[in-house]
């Protein structure tokens, strides 16, 4: 028996080799296997898949989120006491640990339509690839159960969103899942039969079934005739313009005006000596400087101060510390002086600039506790000074419910307005003309039907331009924004279609997906007969040690040395079918013509 110790050359797989390197480190072509995967790495497969889908569900919800970023961090300091803008560290690791868990996904995807292990390397005999992905998968559960806890009503605008993104998201997800048919067809299609992949397959048609007929469950109110569309919602300036100012000053109220906005939003409270000024928070520490005016007096109730001394207080200075929208840098030096000398504004500010400007003014207001001398003049308090201001009683609409039969006796033409969701019929009777919900509480069919009792809808907070588009389509009058001049860019919703414009997108993106899907596996399939019959050719071991002496050694080849053994010809390899199984025990084998096996030992024989 004669044994050859040859030497095989082999071309460059860049691809392949950095593929394999990155996922497995297995740059050498040595290491790379085609061997099943074990059940370990499938398993860490699976756990990678499903980090990267609730990361994605995670993103999209932060996403939409952006129109309420400002009340979490509101949230956020009541609890803390500290501001600071909490959304930065959870979008920064957010979006760190979806590019990386996609990262991944595509690297273990290709490994799949390449037929190679899913062996994910680990580093220093630590798997810091699966401890980070599980991290990632813990932190983010974590995140979600917080925010279960801490900020529940905010899973409302995932549901609202989807009325806007679903036609969108229906298309991407069906374009992601009919490009999975190639992984899936390379699966079913290359392997022996296993209940395995008739499992995979089945729920692979199963998910298709599923989103080609989606778009029977998704109602969107800008699914709607054009000719149907009402006029452009109003916009009223929530605390003024607070993205461009300190809210609650004559500063945002007037870069309100400057944005066009039709009313101007407020929160009332009242002072130990009975005067109206605009607070939000229950303290004065947030947006003033009391605590180095009033040491020690920073937590108490900003009631429990007289005018004089809310009156010395600067209710600026804070905003250009904090900087709570990131738009300091954007103002002028001359802006930035203005708003260091801002002043807590009083009710009576803000009537007088709004009768000038011929604007409506909304409010709500807060009663004082028990102990405070005005407790029971609260009401009162705030009429006495609409009834002394030189605006129009119908330009002043009254959100309190405290005592509403006596304000409407005492000032008959104030617009009576509620933030509490009621029968039309009992609106009428308590004399109700606008009602004013957050958005979670406005769905279509009720803004219509409000809308025809003569009811008007307003908003609130609506600060991102698909979120007003959405509003527009579903009827709204009015919306109360910390963002009008974002929205005073929006001058048509951002999409509307007719049902049978949206019915035709959907039936041709079903065909589509159906045709390539088909094709997948029709190319897949001729692919793997050619590569059968191709392989029915048997190859002579002398034959291409021979003619590889004749070939010149190329430059651009790497040579590597194996140990391959063989035997008599009796004993010896001389099909392609033998020789396959090399390459099923992770041997790469090449019998063609640019692997090159020089006879070294010829003269022995």
């Amino acid at each position: 028996m004669v044994k050859h110790q040859p030497l095989q050359v082999y071309e460059r797989q860049l691809c392949l080799s950095c593929l394999t390197g990155i996922y497995g480190c297995r740059w050498k072509r040595y290491q790379r296997s085609h061997d099943d995967s074990t059940k370990w790495e499938c398993s860490w497969f699976l756990l990678l898949c499903c980090s990267f889908l609730l990361l994605l569900v995670w993103s999209y919800f932060w996403l939409e989120a952006r129109n309420d970023y400002n009340e979490f961090n509101w949230l956020l300091y009541n609890r803390s006491a500290v501001w600071k803008d909490g959304t930065v560290p959870i979008l920064t690791t957010t979006l760190t640990g979806l590019t990386y868990t996609a990262f991944l996904m595509i690297l273990a995807l290709c490994h799949i339509a390449l037929g190679q292990q899913l062996n994910l390397y680990w580093i220093h005999k630590f798997y810091f690839p699966q401890i980070v992905v599980l991290a990632i998968l813990l932190t983010t559960i974590t995140g979600v159960v917080s925010i279960d806890d801490f900020w529940q009503d905010e899973w409302d605008i995932v549901i609202i969103s989807l009325q806007f993104t679903g036609p969108f998201l229906h298309i991407g997800a069906l374009a992601a899942v009919t490009a999975l048919g190639w992984f899936i067809a390379g699966q079913v299609l290359r392997v022996e039969r296993s209940r395995l992949q008739v499992v995979t397959l089945v729920i692979y048609v199963s998910v298709l079934l599923v989103l080609y007929l989606v778009p029977i469950f998704i109602s969107s109110p800008c699914i709607m005739d054009r000719s149907k569309l009402g006029p452009r919602p109003a916009v009223i300036g929530r605390r003024g313009a607070p993205m461009l100012a300190p809210e609650h000053t004559i500063m945002s109220f007037s870069k309100a005006l400057q944005q066009k906005v039709t009313a101007l939003e407020a929160d009332v409270t009242i002072s130990l000596d009975g005067v109206p000024f605009l607070m939000r928070d229950r303290t004065l520490r947030r947006t003033t400087n009391v605590d180095k005016m009033f040491p020690g007096r920073q937590d108490h109730d900003a009631s429990f101060f007289n005018w004089t001394e809310i009156r010395s207080l600067s209710a600026g200075l804070w905003f250009l510390r904090d900087d709570p929208y990131w738009t300091v840098q954007y103002m002028s030096e001359k802006d930035r002086k203005r708003t260091a000398n801002q002043t807590v504004c009083s009710l009576a500010e803000l009537l007088r600039l709004a009768a000038r400007t011929n604007r409506s003014v909304i409010f709500s207001l807060r009663r004082p506790p028990p102990q405070h001398p005005r407790h029971q003049l609260w009401v009162s308090d705030a009429l006495k000074v609409i009834q002394r201001s030189s605006i129009l009683p119908e330009q002043v609409m009254w959100t309190p419910d405290w005592y509403r039969k006596k304000v409407r006796a005492a000032v008959p033409l104030l617009q009576q307005t509620s933030d509490e969701k009621l029968p039309v019929a009992e609106l009428k009777e308590r004399g109700i003309s606008t009602l004013t919900l957050h958005y979670s509480q406005a769905r279509a069919q009720d803004i219509r039907q409000f809308s025809g009792s003569n009811v008007s809808v307003n908003v609130y907070p609506v600060n991102e331009p698909w979120l007003y588009s959405l509003m527009w389509c579903s009827g709204v009058q009015s919306v109360s924004s910390d963002a009008p001049h974002i929205l005073k860019k929006v001058p048509n919703p951002i999409w509307i279609m007719s049902a049978d414009e949206y019915g035709l997108i959907w039936i041709t993106s079903d065909l589509i997906s159906v045709a390539i899907v088909i094709g997948i596996f029709i190319f897949q399939n001729y692919h793997l007969i050619r590569w059968k019959m191709s392989g029915m050719r048997s190859y002579n071991p002398e034959q291409i040690m021979l003619s590889a002496v004749v070939r010149r050694p190329s430059r651009d080849v790497n040579f590597m040395k194996e140990k391959l053994i063989f035997s008599e010809i009796n004993n010896g390899i001389g099909s392609t079918d033998e020789l396959s199984m090399y390459t099923g025990n992770g041997l790469d084998v090449y019998a063609r013509d640019d692997i090159m096996m020089p006879a070294l030992h010829a003269s022995k024989l």
